[in-house]
Formats: C-alpha cells, sequence, structure tokens
C-alpha cells in the first residue's frame, strides 16, 4: 500500500506539472490562433490544429521520460500499451472548436489509470487560470481549494451540462433534451465536456451528460466527480475498448436518480 500511494503521488505531481507546462502553450497558440492551419476528422464539425498535436507530443514525451513503463493513450495520436498498471489518458484541447473560434471553454485533460479504474484527475483551463486536481482518496481540489458537490442542488433547482456530436441522431438529441426540460431541469452546453464534468466536481452544473464521449474527454473528470462527492458511470477501459465512445454520465446526489433516467442507465 505504501508503494502505491508513492507511486500515485508522483504522478499526480507530474499530471499537474504536464496539464499546466501544456496549457501555457496552447495558451500561446489560443492567442495566435489566427494563424494556425485547421483540419476536420470526423465531420466538419470535428477539427483539429498543430496546437492539439504539440501539446499531445509535450505532455506524452515528459510521462515516456519519467514513467516509460506506463501506457498512454492521446486524442490525437491513439493508445500505446505499456507493462505497468498505470495508463495515462490525455486530451490535449478538449474543447477544439471553442479554441479556434476564440472562446475561453477548452482546456486541458490528464487522467492516469491504475488497472483500469480512473485514480488521477487534472484539468486545467489555460484562460480562467483553474486547475482541478484529484486523486483516489485524496479528494479534488480546484487551486488548492477543496471541492464537494452539494447534496441540495438537484435537476430542478440547478443546472444541468450537456453534450452531443455527429454520432449522435438530432432526434436523440431531441429526445434527451425534452425529458430534460419535462423533468423540471434546464441545461447548458459550452463545447468542452472535460471542462464541464470539473464543473460538475465544483458545483456549477448538478451534472454532465453526454450520449458519446471518449475516454480521453471523460477519465479526468471522472476522477474529480467521484473525489468530491458525485457518482459517475463507469467507461470501459479494457484493452482495445477503451479507444471506443460510450455514454458519459457525472452527478452530483440530487440529481443522479432523475440523470440515470433520462439516460436510460
Amino acid at each position: 500500500m505504501e508503494q502505491q500511494n508513492s507511486e500515485l503521488s508522483a504522478r499526480l505531481a507530474l499530471a499537474e506539472a504536464v496539464a499546466r507546462s501544456g496549457g501555457a502553450v496552447a495558451l500561446d497558440y489560443f492567442n495566435r490562433r489566427e494563424t494556425l492551419v485547421i483540419e476536420t476528422k470526423h465531420d466538419l464539425q470535428d477539427v483539429v490544429s498543430i496546437a492539439d498535436r504539440e501539446v499531445e507530443q509535450l505532455i506524452a514525451a515528459r510521462i515516456r521520460d519519467t514513467f516509460p513503463d506506463d501506457g498512454f493513450l492521446g486524442e490525437e495520436y491513439g493508445l500505446q500499451p505499456g507493462s505497468s498498471a498505470y495508463t495515462w489518458v490525455v486530451d490535449p484541447i478538449d474543447g477544439t472548436s471553442p479554441f479556434l473560434n476564440g472562446m475561453p471553454n477548452w482546456c486541458v485533460s490528464v487522467a492516469v489509470l491504475h488497472e483500469g479504474v480512473p485514480v488521477i484527475g487534472v484539468i486545467f483551463a489555460p484562460f480562467y487560470q483553474e486547475c482541478y486536481v484529484a486523486a483516489l482518496g485524496q479528494g479534488a481540489t480546484m487551486n488548492g481549494r477543496t471541492l464537494q458537490v452539494d447534496a441540495t442542488r438537484t435537476l430542478q433547482n440547478h443546472v444541468t451540462g450537456f453534450g452531443a456530436n455527429s454520432y449522435v441522431s438530432p432526434e436523440k438529441v431531441g429526445e434527451i433534451l425534452a425529458s430534460l426540460l419535462a423533468a423540471g431541469g434546464n441545461f447548458i452546453r459550452i463545447g468542452s465536456g472535460a471542462l464541464m464534468l470539473a464543473w460538475v466536481a465544483a458545483g456549477r452544473v448538478v451534472g454532465y451528460y453526454e450520449p458519446y464521449m471518449h475516454a480521453w474527454d471523460c477519465l479526468a473528470g471522472y476522477c474529480l466527480v467521484k473525489e468530491a462527492g458525485g457518482w459517475y458511470h463507469p467507461f470501459n477501459t479494457e484493452g482495445e475498448r477503451i479507444t471506443k465512445g460510450a455514454q458519459v454520465l457525472a452527478v452530483a446526489p440530487g440529481a443522479e436518480a432523475d440523470l440515470r433516467r433520462i439516460a436510460g442507465l
């Protein structure tokens, strides 16, 4: 147990360091985003630039230098399995569309899994200079301030974060939002699922639901939400399955039953 705690502490320190350093590089690109060449991936709404790739390469290199046996999954360059029980899961810029269009709602997301379980989550939002940090059994913080979800907040007296993309049909999106509104709730969408998961931990939204999301978008936020006293729907992290998208839901206790029903979980 002592060895595992030491291993966790070392990776936690590195996770925060690489999130901050990657965020600094991303912020520099953000401030000169007009010079970036924008490419598309899955569709015209799924965009990428050299900023995403350079930040991921910077983070991956730092991790390889310090923990060469750990696995690594990044949004831009995929999965490199490791020989240890640890895997890093990184989104170099979550919210690339807001980033490229001059909006502040984007972040760097760094998770560490131990035997498939999210044990570290760091989300750094450079524009806001907010760094969310969590580790298994150690709680969650934002810029050093302890985060704890408010059990009195519900679907009806708070706002819910929601996200969707072209993997989800317009009809399904309409059905979900109609159910949410019919239950007395309201919603907000900012274009970065990772940042909205951090906001669940911070109490800014009561929950976050997205019908199709990838591991690099959600696993750091999942650790944050759990350590702040919330609940999350498990994500399949076994082998190559970790690269596949799935439903993502993280929520404070007062809205859990309503949002699980709306999500069909």
